[in-house]
């Protein structure tokens, strides 16, 4: 019986079970009707939500800015149940086809059944979907990239540039590196290159590039830093630059970065702008550029690298690639014309660009003579529109208007000119434009520093130790301001090295204020020119034979005027002496015989050159005594007449009337004199007026003078440059201590000396009193037919007897030596000298030499030019052979 009843009470529980399995399915058959409208409206709120998703996505990537993951896999998600939703759809007019009853049973009640549940449970995935879909934010800022990889024009004739920066990179004991040179010769494309070598070039460096430009502001160099770092959103843009610099700081110190800063125009304060010292950071690095060597030192450059212009060869190739084969080659004489232009662009690498695309479609001869003839006469609207701009900026940023009017001056000289620093200086001095000091001699540190401002701001550009030049584009834009934007106050008329014939037409320049002729092929000036405002005036290096008298007669404010090397001018005109306002005469090398008396007139003179004039006869006694302002008087002769007149002339004698007319200047300030008797060099060192101006001195013709007591001269405290000239008599140069004229130091007697020059002194037979001399770097010999040895080493207790040291090694500092027509000469040294400054060694007429002071250690890293016979190099004698192979390039044949 219990049995039964357990029996009956499983069945029903089966029947139960049975009945909601049944009822359960066919519920999702029953309500397939509502279901599958439900889903499809379900499916279209689904796709706007992700379609209005999508679109937000899009937005944060063009702003560059990352999805976040959690979004990307919703949407993954979302395109998921599309489609499978889109598919249950398209299925269900077929299975609603399979109901009937009214839609209460199927005539397939299994496949009604599974679809119907599919249906129901995308609408709940669905539902939950939709529900995780309500994002805040949908994307973050990018994770900053080692290195952004920035575009960059094909660089042209860097690759040596950029690995001797790379190399820089690599060695750990470098922190700072500074790139300086003149706008537009590539700075800022090199160190582009440099950024993205660090993308292909293995390295666990952080690269930052941010541009600083000339008024930079700390916020916005920081800003850009932010970006490389990942601090970009606005709330940290709004933080003040303390707060930045503590942020930017605290990131950087835990990296090994490279900060690359473009176009610096003055000292970055990196603490101010929170960049940390390189040295903090083991092998991080700070590379900049700038166009001023003076910003590498003051951010503390350990490699200050330059920049240069192209060479010739390379700056051709430039051209022709942005001027292209199609102009190129339109006609034959085209190539040849086209390198003139490229000429002109000075290997400047915009100025070859700018032109070159400028002169692309020009195809025919006209079109290039004409460029030419502009570039000769002003310059290609090209340049004036986009390279002179820029190059502005570096006039723009000198300090005060006397460094430009000082800059501008430089333009008066011809193109790839030479342009003597001293001289340069003194046309300044004269022109009032250096107006710190009254002195030349104080002044010429103002002029120096000037210079030195040039040269570290590539504005002008180093050519050997005494002379500057100014590159050929910085001349065209520094003649392009004076046009365009001074005018008025600085009107500049420069024909300089224009192959001029005859003089301009006065018209042409009358309202100039600094006017340059020089180096043309000028015979005469004819004409009578009126000009009230010309201050300057320069017709050197032509070939002047006859100036009009009327010439000068209407030029009342000419301060500078120089009439140099015009070997066949004999005679000044007489309306000279109206230049009352001259402060600066130069007519060195020039055929001159006389100086008028009427000169007296000039009453403000503070410069008269008369250098190497050679057929000067006559000076007027009181003439030069007459310039009581003159600060600088040279006058030096190559050759000497015999037949001075007698009657009027301080030039009769052995110089003594000169002499006394010089010592009543108590301005002079620069002296450059020669002396052809003992007793004037007796009575010129009696005044201390000499001993303190005197740069130059010439000792010639002292017949009487058997030996030569070279102390007389150890209190000419600023000599410079000091030259026995046919001294025939003299067979001694002595160094014996005068008491009244005794060292207050025992040190080297002629420290200042810098060059000598013993010619025609034909019983000398050493001169080893120049070991007294360390800083001489020229050293010139010739004509001293008993010379034996330049330095004996018999004579050393004399020369420890004068400055207290026993064996000093001499020419420490010598980079010339010239030695001539030395018969007798046997030896320059007993010993083998270092020659650290050594570069040109140039022996002629010097047989019985046979030994050279040099071995493995001599001259070392300079580049050593060796000039003689070959018979003579032939008969050399070396220590051993490997000495004589490596001197062996630099020996070069001059004489048969």
């Amino acid at each position: 019986m219990g049995n039964c009843c357990s029996v009956q009470c499983s069945f029903e529980n089966f029947l139960l079970r049975g009945w909601d399995f049944i009822v359960g399915h066919a519920n999702y058959v029953c309500k397939l009707q509502q279901t599958l409208p439900t889903l499809s409206a379900a499916l279209q709120e689904l796709r706007a939500q992700r379609n209005d998703l999508l679109r937000q996505v899009d937005l944060a990537e063009q702003r560059l800015l990352k999805p976040f993951e959690q979004v990307q896999l919703w949407l993954s998600k979302a395109e998921t149940m599309i489609t499978e939703a889109e598919k249950l759809i398209a299925d269900g007019p077929q299975q609603m086809n399979n109901l009937c009853l009214g839609g209460c049973a199927s005539k397939s009640c299994l496949s009604s059944y599974k679809f119907g549940k599919k249906v129901a449970k995308m609408l709940q995935e669905i539902s939950d979907h939709k529900s995780k879909g309500a994002f805040g934010k949908v994307a973050e800022n990018q994770p900053a990239a080692p290195v952004v990889v920035m575009p960059v024009e094909q660089p042209f004739a860097l690759e040596s540039t950029i690995q001797k920066v790379w190399s820089c990179i690599e060695d750990e004991d470098v922190g700072i590196i500074g790139l300086y040179g003149l706008g537009g010769v590539g700075k800022t494309t090199l160190l582009i290159e440099l950024n993205n070598k660090f993308s292909t070039t293995p390295n666990d460096f952080k690269v930052i590039w941010a541009l600083v430009s000339k008024d930079y502001d700390v916020g916005k160099i920081q800003d850009r830093i932010g970006g490389n770092l990942g601090f970009s959103d606005d709330s940290w843009k709004n933080k003040s630059v303390e707060e930045k610099a503590v942020d930017i700081y605290g990131v950087l110190l835990n990296k090994k970065f490279v900060v690359l800063l473009d176009d610096l125009w003055k000292r970055v304060d990196l603490k101010q702008v929170g960049i940390p010292q390189p040295s903090q950071t083991k092998g991080s690095k700070l590379i900049f550029t700038t166009r001023s060597l003076g910003v590498c030192g003051e951010m503390e450059a350990q490699k200050k690298i330059k920049v240069e212009c192209l060479e010739p060869e390379k700056a051709w190739e430039l051209f022709q690639d942005k001027v292209g084969d199609d102009a190129l080659n339109s006609h034959p004489d085209i190539p040849n014309l086209a390198k003139q232009v490229a000429e002109r662009c000075g290997g400047l690498p915009l100025a070859l660009i700018t032109i070159g695309r400028a002169m692309a479609c020009k195809k025919t001869l006209e079109d290039w003579k004409y460029a030419i003839e502009m570039l000769k006469r002003f310059a290609l609207p090209k340049m004036e529109n986009e390279v002179f701009p820029l190059l502005k900026f570096s006039y723009d940023n000198l300090p005060d208007a006397t460094m430009k009017c000082c800059l501008l001056y430089c333009c008066l000289y011809p193109e790839d000119y030479c342009i003597p620093k001293k001289r340069l200086v003194e046309h300044w001095f004269c022109e009032g434009l250096l107006n710190k000091f009254d002195r030349i001699s104080e002044a010429q540190m103002q002029g120096g520093d000037i210079i030195s401002s040039f040269l570290n701001a590539c504005l002008l550009e180093r050519d050997g130790e005494d002379c500057v030049k100014m590159h050929d584009v910085i001349r065209d834009m520094g003649l392009w301001i004076t046009r365009e934007f001074e005018a008025t106050e600085n009107n500049f008329f420069v024909k300089a090295g224009a192959q001029l014939f005859e003089e301009p037409d006065a018209k042409e320049w009358e309202s100039a204020k600094r006017m340059s002729v020089m180096k043309n092929k000028i015979k005469v000036l004819k004409e009578t020119p009126k000009c009230p405002n010309l201050r300057t005036l320069f017709l050197s290096e032509n070939e002047l034979q006859v100036i009009s008298h009327g010439f000068f007669q209407f030029i009342p404010h000419l301060t500078v005027l120089d009439l140099s090397r015009n070997e066949e001018l004999r005679a000044l005109p007489e309306g000279i002496s109206q230049l009352v306002s001259l402060e600066c005469f130069d007519i060195s090398f020039t055929g001159i015989e006389e100086l008028p008396i009427e000169l007296k007139s000039w009453t403000k003179l503070k410069m008269l050159d008369l250098s190497c004039m050679d057929n000067l006869r006559k000076i007027p006694q009181h003439l030069i005594c007459s310039f009581s302002k003159l600060q600088i008087f040279r006058m030096w002769f190559r050759m000497y007449l015999i037949d001075y007149p007698n009657e009027d002339n301080v030039l009769k004698g052995g110089n003594e009337k000169l002499i006394e007319e010089l010592k009543g200047l108590q301005h002079l300030n620069i002296l450059r004199i020669q002396i052809k008797a003992m007793f004037c060099l007796e009575r010129f060192l009696s005044f201390n007026l000499f001993r303190c101006c005197t740069e130059a001195l010439e000792l010639s013709d002292f017949r009487e003078s058997k030996e030569f007591n070279v102390l007389c001269l150890e209190n000419l405290e600023r000599l410079k440059k000091l030259q026995f000239c046919d001294c025939e008599s003299m067979n001694e140069i002595k160094m014996e201590k005068l008491h009244t004229w005794v060292s207050s130091k025992e040190t080297s007697c002629f420290h200042t000396l810098s060059e000598v020059i013993i010619m025609g002194c034909k019983k000398l037979k050493d001169v080893t009193w120049l070991m007294l001399a360390p800083n001489l770097r020229t050293l010139w010999i010739a004509g001293c037919a008993k010379m034996e040895e330049i330095l004996s080493e018999g004579k050393l207790s004399e020369v420890a007897g004068v400055i207290g040291i026993p064996c000093p090694k001499p020419f420490l500092k010598l980079e010339t030596l010239h030695l001539f027509a030395l018969a007798k000469l046997k030896s320059i040294y007993w010993d083998a000298l270092p020659f650290p400054c050594l570069k040109h060694l140039h022996l002629h007429g010097c047989r019985e030499l046979k030994k050279l002071p040099l071995n493995s250690d001599s001259a070392k890293g300079n580049r050593l030019s060796i000039e003689g016979s070959k018979d003579w190099w032939a008969a050399i004698e070396w220590e051993n052979e490997a000495i004589r192979n490596a001197f062996l390039p630099s020996f070069k044949s001059v004489y048969a």
